[in-house]
Order: C-alpha cells, then structure tokens, then sequence
C-alpha cells in the first residue's frame, strides 16, 4: 500500500513489526501469499551473497547462528502464545497446532546447533 494511503497505524504497525488479526481465510490466505513471495524474491538474494561468501566451514558459522538465535526467539514468543490459548481454554485444535509449531521450532533450533558444532568440528578436523 502506498505511503500516502496507508494509515498512521498501519505505518507503526510495519515499523514496529505488529500485525493485525486477519477475521476470514481469504483474508489470511492473501497475506499468507504475500509473505512467500515476499520470502521468494528476497531469497534470490541471500543465495546469491550466501554462495559467495560461504567458501569455507566457519564462512557458515554465523549465518546459521544468526538464524538460530532468531528462530530460537520466535520459538520462546510462540510458546508464550500457547500458554496465553491454554490459559484462556482456547479451541483444542489451535492448542494442537501450536503444540506442533512451538515443537517443529525447538527441534529446529537443535538442528542449527547441531550445524553450527559440525562448523567447529570440521574446522578442528582440518
């Protein structure tokens, strides 16, 4: 949405990273859809810079304990809104879901641990 048509609100709510609840499934797909292709197109740049830069082990390092330590944050956020669902005896199926989410996450974020250590391992190695 342009600048000029969008509201105070809507531009605090981009800058600060707050979202608003999406009340019908077109509405959710729709925006679903715009954060793939949003991911997507940014994508082609990451695997651009990554490709240059990561010749060597520890060239791997801190890409992934970068992305590590943000999954491990929107992990530990999610667990915080299961815990608000559970508290407030939210539907059984959207405490299941993010049972399924917040566990996908932790197991996640022991598997760029464990990539991380394999950077060190194979550097120590050589």
């Amino acid at each position: 949405m342009p600048l000029a048509r969008r509201s105070l609100m809507e531009a605090a709510a981009d800058r600060f990273g707050w979202r608003r609840a999406y009340g019908t499934t077109t509405q959710v797909d729709a925006l679903l859809t715009e954060q793939t292709e949003t991911a997507y197109t940014e994508a082609a740049d990451h695997a651009a810079l990554a490709t240059a830069k990561n010749d060597d082990v520890l060239h791997v390092q801190p890409g992934v304990l970068d992305v590590r330590g943000r999954v491990l944050a929107d992990v530990l956020y999610l667990e915080g809104v299961l815990t608000g669902a559970r508290n407030r005896c939210l539907p059984p199926e959207l405490i299941e879901r993010l049972e399924d989410a917040v566990d996908h996450g932790h197991e996640m974020t022991v598997l760029l641990a464990d990539t991380v250590r394999t950077t060190a391992a194979l550097h120590a190695a050589s």
